[in-house]
């Protein structure tokens, strides 16, 4: 993204996405999708994490304290630790985040490519890269048979099943480790049955109507070493909250870099 009206697109559909996470659809699918990430984030360790998101907050159980969210507008940002800049141009250093969650963006913004590639750089090697995503096989999916619902989220943009994803993982030196599903529930009704939750999860039946991929960097066949990144030397004494405070310019904050 590079111009004044793609910015302008992109803060449209993110107030469209907040608009449906706030709905009562969207509030049942994030409990489900929070409470299969949760025992994920528990055992997660490192000093700074990312959401790629339109939604509610899915980390904030998660050890790694200092949590950075991410809006496309100044005016869109939620506080000060708010990332403002492109998706696919993360304003960020190499490898600096132990945890990165793309969450329902893969789907819908224009370069799903540029936005994997760019999760992936600012992934730390320890670091695991968590995608949210649509599944096409689950009730929602079959939701958007019906016609003009592909016009409005969910259901909008290109659905992709984890298959699909893993050559992309592949293509940023990125393996999946394990592929979950959630939100289960019956065509009609909200994913808020503990039965048809516990029972799908149990089994990781591919017919939730998310699922959530696990990936972590490839394990490398010769050992590189090279000089760790110390944030706090690289950009100032609040290292990544510094580095993304609402209205700094992308451009600043790699020359810093």
């Amino acid at each position: 993204m590079s111009n004044a009206q793609d910015a302008i697109t992109l803060a449209r559909l993110f107030r469209e996405g907040r608009r449906y996470w706030a709905s009562a659809d969207g509030t049942a699918h994030w409990r489900t999708e929070r409470a299969c990430l949760g025992p994920i984030c528990e055992r997660l360790h490192g000093g700074h994490r990312l959401e790629l998101s339109m939604a509610p907050t899915l980390t904030d159980m998660c050890p790694i304290r200092h949590g950075l969210r991410w809006a496309p507008t100044a005016e869109l940002a939620e506080s000060a630790s708010t990332l403002v800049c492109p998706p696919d141009a993360l304003a960020l250093p190499d490898e600096c985040l132990h945890l990165v969650v793309i969450h329902h963006l893969l789907e819908v913004v224009p370069n799903p490519h540029h936005l994997l590639q760019e999760a992936a750089r600012v992934t730390a090697d320890d670091g695991r890269l968590i995608i949210f995503g649509w599944a096409p096989l689950g009730t929602a999916g079959l939701g958007r048979l019906w016609p003009g619902r592909r016009q409005r989220l969910p259901w909008r943009g290109r659905w992709r099943t984890p298959a699909g994803l893993r050559d992309w993982l592949a293509f940023v030196d990125f393996q999946i480790e394990r592929v979950d599903y959630c939100g289960f529930h019956l065509p009609g009704s909200l994913p808020s049955n503990a039965t048809l939750e516990t029972l799908g999860r149990r089994h990781n039946l591919p017919l939730g109507d998310s699922y959530i991929i696990r990936a972590r960097r490839r394990s490398r066949l010769v050992h590189v070493q090279r000089p760790q990144l110390s944030l706090g030397g690289a950009l100032g004494g609040n290292a990544l909250g510094h580095a993304s405070r609402v209205g700094r310019q992308s451009e600043r904050a790699r020359d810093v870099v």
